[in-house]
């Protein structure tokens, strides 16, 4: 059984594994010990794959760094109005969040302990400047009220987005899915949206 696993054991299946355990246990709490026993595959296999755990750290957090720059770099993040803009970049955040919830369950879990962790805070600010930039624009349009602080507006955005790593769980046969009690909601990008922007709406708007 040991070999069959061997055998037919990939990077890609591997990482998930990783990324479970990581979350599970927090990546400082995480040895090659523990990933072996999780693979179900011996130390020396995984070292066949990659350098060592921090390397399967940075392949995790990648894939959904990449995933959230991909957004800014497509057709309705570029183009209309900055108000437009943001909305679609928000929707499309939820919308990897929910596709790469692992992945980027871990990557808002990092702290910095290490270079690929402080690499993945950098992304993420980054990633947070360039929306903030939206939102002055919309500001600046006169889309969005005046009078709300941007680096707050941006922090309680990301605030409610970012929460949904602690509760949504994928519901493939029953909408898009949700936490247990709560009935599923068939669009969650889309609610996001519009609890985020309705009430940052400048009148008539």
């Amino acid at each position: 059984m040991t070999t069959a696993k061997r055998d037919t054991y990939t990077p890609e299946t591997l990482l998930n594994v990783a990324v479970r355990v990581f979350n599970e246990r927090g990546y400082d709490g995480t040895s090659m010990e523990h990933l072996s026993r999780a693979a179900g595959i011996s130390k020396s296999s995984i070292y066949h794959h990659v350098a060592g755990k921090e390397e399967l750290l940075r392949r995790a957090v990648s894939r959904a760094t990449d995933g959230l720059f991909r957004i800014l770099d497509e057709p309705g993040a570029l183009r209309g109005r900055a108000v437009e803009r943001v909305e679609y970049v928000t929707r499309r955040t939820v919308e990897v969040l929910m596709a790469e919830l692992p992945y980027v369950t871990l990557l808002l879990r990092v702290r910095g302990n290490t270079k690929t962790e402080r690499w993945a805070l950098e992304r993420r600010r980054e990633f947070d400047q360039r929306v903030a930039a939206l939102l002055k624009a919309a500001v600046a349009d006169g889309d969005l009220r005046a009078d709300v602080d941007i680096r707050l507006a941006t922090r309680l955005l990301f605030g409610m987005v970012n929460s949904l790593v602690e509760w949504y769980r994928p519901q493939p046969e029953a909408g898009a899915g949700g936490v247990e009690g709560v009935p599923a909601v068939d669009d969650l990008p889309g609610t996001v949206v519009r609890l985020a922007f309705e009430g940052m709406r400048a009148a008539g708007r």
